[in-house]
């Protein structure tokens, strides 16, 4: 009752909640999120869906004039070589990378994680490849592994050579693979290391007094406590990989001839080039579709592995 002796709306309590603190403080926190929904609706929901239609038409990037010609499109991208062999080389780089990358950068982390004369310089050393961008390192290691005799590494073989490092399929594909882990191995070492320096000298100190050898201690202490770390840089490896397209472009062009092609290059050449933007949409998708069904699997092996080591 009012001080007049009417009763006060039924409404007055549906509005006080509606308008409570706590109902204000979460309507405050759910408006973080609408910027997120937005450049996620305009960078990825959209081209999405975009791609998705453009792929089962004959649209070519210009012409207004469209026509739907349903599964055509995906049929193409398994027949043309240039695609098969471009997906191909993508999943060997990727794998390829990530397996001699993570090899090669936890024992560096391991070494560089101990005390020694000049550490700081020798860390900077290893990690300066991962600066420059990927491009200009493409550049730089198209001169040093030129095929032809003025390339700086066929002129230090003199007699031995000319060594045809980018013009035969095979050695271009190991060239490019061999850049990528070159410039690689130390940004990921210097990431195992972070995690290196996390782990408390308490747990080495109590194994030492056990008696473990250094190589009991790496397997039993450090290896486990790396797993995340091994999931982390594993999966930018992975994806880094699979949408790789600078290296290679600025190392061989994609050469010889489809050898070190990779399906990035194949979508731009495609849809850009030669005015298939259907195709390259339909390239688009399935390569959307194969790189989430990687990470997937990635993930839960990674998760496997992390259970098994903890």
């Amino acid at each position: 009752m009012t001080a007049f002796g009417t009763r006060a709306p039924a409404t007055t309590g549906a509005l006080s909640w509606l308008i409570s603190p706590k109902r204000l403080e979460g309507l405050r926190l759910q408006a973080f999120l609408v910027p997120i929904g937005i450049v996620f609706a305009v960078l990825f929901a959209i081209p999405l869906a975009q791609s998705l239609y453009f792929s089962v038409t004959d649209f070519n990037g210009y012409s207004t004039e469209v026509n739907f010609v349903g599964l055509e499109n995906y049929r193409k991208i398994f027949t043309d070589p240039a695609m098969l062999a471009g997906l191909g080389f993508t999943l060997l780089y990727a794998v390829g990378t990530t397996v001699i990358i993570t090899v090669l950068a936890i024992p560096l982390a391991v070494l560089l994680n101990r005390r020694f004369f000049g550490r700081n310089v020798v860390r900077a050393v290893f990690f300066f490849p991962a600066i420059p961008s990927i491009a200009i390192l493409g550049l730089v290691w198209g001169f040093i592994l030129s095929p032809l005799g003025s390339g700086a590494i066929n002129s230090l073989l003199g007699e031995l050579g000319p060594v045809p490092w980018l013009s035969d399929g095979t050695l271009a594909q190991l060239s490019v693979i061999m850049v990528a882990v070159w410039s690689s191995t130390g940004w990921h070492a210097i990431l195992y290391l972070a995690y290196l320096q996390s782990i408390p000298d308490d747990y080495y100190e109590a194994a030492r007094v056990d008696g473990a050898s250094p190589r009991q201690s790496f397997f039993s202490i450090t290896l486990p406590l790396l797993a995340p770390a091994v999931t982390i840089s594993s999966l930018l490896l992975m994806t880094g990989g699979l949408k790789v397209y600078d290296l290679p472009y600025t190392l061989t062009k994609g050469g010889p001839g489809y050898a070190t092609f990779t399906i990035t290059q194949s979508i731009i050449q495609s849809g850009i080039a030669q005015a298939k933007f259907g195709q390259a949409s339909a390239l688009a998708v399935v390569f959307m579709l194969v790189v989430g069904a990687i990470v997937a699997v990635q993930l839960v092996l990674s998760s496997r592995l992390e259970g098994r080591l903890s």
